[in-house]
């Protein structure tokens, strides 16, 4: 209804019945009872106003849908427009919160930090991954300026020089972030934050492997093209010597023909197509033929003991092959002539094990976390004579990750070394 009528037309009556009143008394009682009596009148009606203004004055300090006060007249329209406005804003309120706290959980949700700033750099909000690269904490940092929480260097550079076009990249708590601050409204930043650590450590390892491969190519494709070149330009060599290089030529082709091997084996435990043929694994069956190539590698020269004592398993018969005979084939080779060399399989309630024990060189404790990194050599030049590749224990961490097991490895200088490849009970075949 239009507020004209609302409120001006009942006014007039109001005022229209005081004054008719009042001229009634006028007419028969004189004009002080008639001047009286609308001075009264109109006093009651200003009272009544003010007694209003006042309850809406209360009212507005603490608005509640539920206290609104009752009207009369066009109070009583006033009152009802202020309830239903009050309505709408506590349902807008009530969507915004809703909106708000759904916003908040996605952002709980991100694999990147986000911090809301504001437009003087104090943080309003961050998600708990934020406060794990930058060290905040929300409940104790909130309402604090991000320069006094983060005090690199570098990052107060970039905030003070306000260049935020391009992201920043600094090291903080052991991990490298890229930060970069994105401008929103006019009063509000947004500070996104990603942990580049792995990336980076990734692209590291990928370019080490292509360069440590194409050094592991390298050395003996050097020596075949050699004897080559020699049979070509000395077609007159004698026998013996030709012979010597074509048995050369050989080992380096072989060596070669494991690093490929190898390399594929590796890239295709890797890849996330290639999933795991599981099936029951017979391995007393298993372990006698590691154990019979072990022998055949050591050509007499170590005495290999085998103990099965434990159940068989479930999982890939080649994977696991493939992990347990690179485990034994390091036993023999850095394990001096007239050793020994002790492959056991037992249960210990909590899971199967296989370990295989030696009396070989050891391992400096320095360069045990690093055994099953990829062409990670303890001696380089012991590894070239053994004919070892550098990826078989990198090899054995795969299969393990693919069948949930882990390898302990123990050592000792000058005393031998012990590598335990641990399963969970799960693995047990039924």
């Amino acid at each position: 209804m239009n507020p004209y009528v609302i409120f001006w037309i009942p006014a007039a009556l109001r005022l229209a019945l005081i004054w008719i009143g009042a001229g009634v008394l006028w007419f028969y009682y004189g004009p002080m009872v008639g001047l009286l009596a609308a001075l009264i009148a109109m006093t009651a009606i200003a009272t009544m106003q003010l007694h209003y203004l006042y309850r809406l004055n209360i009212w507005l300090d603490v608005p509640d849908s539920e206290k609104l006060p009752d009207g009369w007249g066009a109070w009583n329209a006033v009152f009802a427009r202020l309830y239903k406005l009050h309505r709408e804003e506590e349902k807008s309120r009530a969507e915004l919160n809703e909106w708000l706290a759904r916003f908040k959980q996605a952002m709980n949700f991100l694999p990147d930090g986000v911090a809301i700033l504001d437009n003087v750099l104090f943080l309003e909000w961050c998600n708990p991954i934020a406060e794990r690269h930058l060290g905040l904490t929300l409940e104790r940092d909130k309402g604090m300026r991000v320069t006094n929480l983060i005090r690199h260097p570098d990052f107060i550079n970039y905030i003070i020089l306000g260049r935020y076009d391009q992201p920043l990249t600094v090291t903080l708590r052991d991990r490298r972030i890229i930060v970069q601050i994105i401008p929103f409204e006019n009063r509000r930043q947004i500070l996104v934050t990603h942990d580049a650590t792995d990336a980076e450590r990734i692209d590291t390892m990928r370019r080490d492997f292509i360069a440590n491969a194409s050094h592991e190519l390298r050395t003996p494709l050097t020596v075949i093209n050699g004897f080559l070149e020699i049979e070509m330009t000395q077609p007159d060599l004698d026998p013996a010597t030709r012979k010597d290089h074509m048995r050369m030529m050989r080992e380096q082709g072989e060596r070669m023909q494991m690093l490929v091997e190898d390399m594929l084996s590796l890239t295709k435990l890797e890849s996330t197509d290639f999933s795991l043929r599981a099936e029951r694994v017979n391995i007393a069956a298993l372990l006698e033929q590691v154990q019979q190539e072990a022998l055949a590698l050591s050509g007499g020269k170590h005495n290999i003991t085998l103990s099965v004592d434990g159940p068989d398993i479930t999982g890939s018969i080649e994977e696991l092959h493939a992990a347990f005979g690179n485990i034994v084939s390091n036993a023999v080779r850095y394990t001096p002539e007239n050793g020994e060399i002790t492959l056991r399989w037992k249960d210990t309630g909590s899971g199967p094990r296989f370990s295989v024990q030696d009396t070989g060189i050891g391992i400096a404790p320095e360069h045990i976390s690093r055994l099953t990194e990829r062409f990670y050599r303890v001696d380089k030049g012991r590894s070239r004579e053994t004919r070892g590749t550098g990826l078989g224990l990198s090899i054995v961490r795969h299969v393990l990750l693919r069948h949930k097991g882990s390898l302990e490895i123990e050592s000792q200088l000058g005393k031998g070394s012990m590598f335990t490849v641990i399963f969970p009970s799960t693995i047990i075949a039924e």
